[in-house]
């Protein structure tokens, strides 16, 4: 293997999506923002979701927007439904692992708030069943996914739909576009002045 035509190889495949990605995601990633400052104003909060990589990538936004992000501000509602083992354990052992976000959803959950789920092939049962609970009980189901969407279209709004098939660079796109989102609740919020262009 050349490991200096791979790592070439990478970055240019990455170079390529985020090219697309930007095209593509513009007016999306601007109505997610917008739902989420609306519910952040009006006293909701933000629920993140996903598996594996996913769930990493909603533990990682929850914290950047409860903790901090660009600057010490006061806190931001929002968190993971990943973290907690003991509940994650029991909905899974006792209701099936389908159930796993819809629960805590119906539990933590209130409208005005946001889900947002994140899933690479739009095909996860967990996430969807969590963004059909979500909408059941008035939340804002958004999500963050890849490929063709999977079933998410006509379930989220905003949905961004990274332009790529690989998992890893719909991932690296995620986390992009999750970490642009801190950063403009932050400034739309007005904890962060806006950067001059």
């Amino acid at each position: 293997m050349d490991l200096h035509r791979f790592y070439e190889s990478e970055f240019d495949q990455h170079e390529e999506t985020v090219a697309a990605a930007r095209k593509a995601l513009a007016e999306p990633f601007v109505r997610w923002v917008e739902v989420c400052v609306d519910s952040l104003r009006n006293g909701g909060k933000l629920l993140f979701f996903g598996n594996g990589g996913s769930a990493g990538d909603a533990q990682h936004l929850a914290t950047e927007l409860a903790a901090r992000y660009i600057t010490d501000r006061p806190a931001i509602a929002a968190l993971a439904l990943t973290t907690d083992s003991s509940l994650v354990t029991a909905v899974a052992n006792d209701m099936g692992f389908e159930q796993l976000f819809a629960r805590q959803i119906e539990a933590l959950g209130k409208p005005g708030d946001v889900a947002i789920g994140i899933t690479t092939s739009g095909a996860s049962p967990n996430v969807i069943k969590g963004l059909e609970t979500a909408r059941a009980m008035g939340l804002v189901a958004t999500a963050l996914t890849g490929r063709d969407g999977g079933d998410l279209p006509g379930l989220a709004d905003p949905i961004l739909i990274v332009p790529d098939s690989a998992t890893a660079r719909i991932q690296e796109m995620h986390i992009t576009l999750g970490q642009m989102l801190c950063g403009a609740i932050e400034i739309e919020l007005g904890h962060v002045t806006e950067p001059v262009l």
